[in-house]
């Protein structure tokens, strides 16, 4: 079972909605931390918090802290451009040394069979702990497909009826495979916070074949 979140979390996660703030110029910073502390502890105290907090996979402490974050800004008017443009800004600096990763693993000749065992893995792992549901996943030499009907990311955001904002999390892969193009293509045909499924095929690009 996941650990319950600390002290030590809320105030991690209050000093990057301090960096979104900075990032975005707001004003009356000391007062919207406050609220945004009040909220988090609220919600990891919440029935809710305690159902989701279940899956292995999942952080689920700061997947809360970041619908946290979503909420405080729904409550300043702000329109889900502008919250997408926040939390870039708030996890900026934790982003750094995964986009470095990606960048030096897109150098590396075998970059599409760390994709896959990525892929497999995370898949073999998210079938055991049911968090989420796949129509089908197909794997071969050169490509990855698969279809998610249900996803707990989605659900958690939807359970605070703000689901298309799960993009959020669903635009890390968008993300990851940016930085991929050497040796991978990835193609996402919709994902769960404004569609039907997340439908994505990753495959292996060959060296003569140009970028789409």
């Amino acid at each position: 079972m996941p650990a319950n979140p600390t002290g030590k979390d809320i105030k991690k996660y209050a000093a990057l909605y301090q960096e979104g703030m900075k990032g975005m110029g707001l004003s009356e910073q000391k007062e919207k931390t406050a609220r945004y502390i009040a909220r988090l502890r609220e919600m990891y105290a919440s029935p809710q918090f305690k159902e989701h907090n279940f899956y292995p996979t999942m952080d689920v402490t700061s997947i809360y802290a970041v619908i946290a974050m979503c909420l405080e800004l729904r409550s300043f008017g702000f329109s889900n451009k502008e919250i997408m443009a926040f939390t870039d800004a708030a996890f900026k600096k934790r982003r750094a040394f995964f986009d470095g990763l990606i960048k030096l693993i897109n150098l590396l000749p075998n970059s599409f069979q760390i994709a896959k065992k990525w892929n497999v893995a995370d898949h073999a792992q998210r079938v055991k702990d049911h968090s989420i549901t796949y129509d089908y996943f197909n794997v071969t030499d050169d490509s990855i497909t698969y279809s998610i009907s249900k996803c707990m990311y989605v659900e958690m955001f939807a359970t605070y009826g703000i689901r298309e904002l799960c993009k959020i999390y669903c635009n890390t892969d968008t993300r990851s495979y940016n930085g991929l193009t050497r040796h991978v293509r990835f193609i996402r045909h919709s994902d769960l916070s404004d569609g039907p499924c997340c439908r994505d095929e990753v495959h292996r690009r060959c060296q003569n074949v140009s970028k789409d």
